[in-house]
């Protein structure tokens, strides 16, 4: 396994309860033990699907190849998630 920093913008409108929801599933895409840090809601450097702000959340993590898969899978089908990315950090 190795360390992993995962970061994915939420629609800033999705309602407080949907957003929870949304961003418990992604975290329990990880089996380790998560560090969840929300940033709160942020300006976008540039509009994303027709928006202006975002709503961050960071997770890091020490995952395994198919635990990364199956967050961008994820992320993906998520309609709430507007943008996501996760990197390896050093090893």
């Amino acid at each position: 396994m190795r360390k992993y920093e995962a970061m994915f913008i939420v629609q800033p409108n999705c309602v407080e309860e949907v957003r929870k929801s949304l961003i418990s599933d992604i975290n329990g895409v990880f089996s380790s033990e998560t560090e969840l840090e929300e940033m709160g809601t942020r300006q976008l450097a540039y509009e994303i699907e027709k928006h202006r702000s975002g709503y961050y959340v960071l997770i890091t993590t020490d995952a395994t190849s198919e635990e990364v898969n199956e967050f961008e899978r994820v992320c993906r089908i998520k309609e709430d998630v507007i943008r996501f990315m996760i990197v390896r950090l050093g090893d």
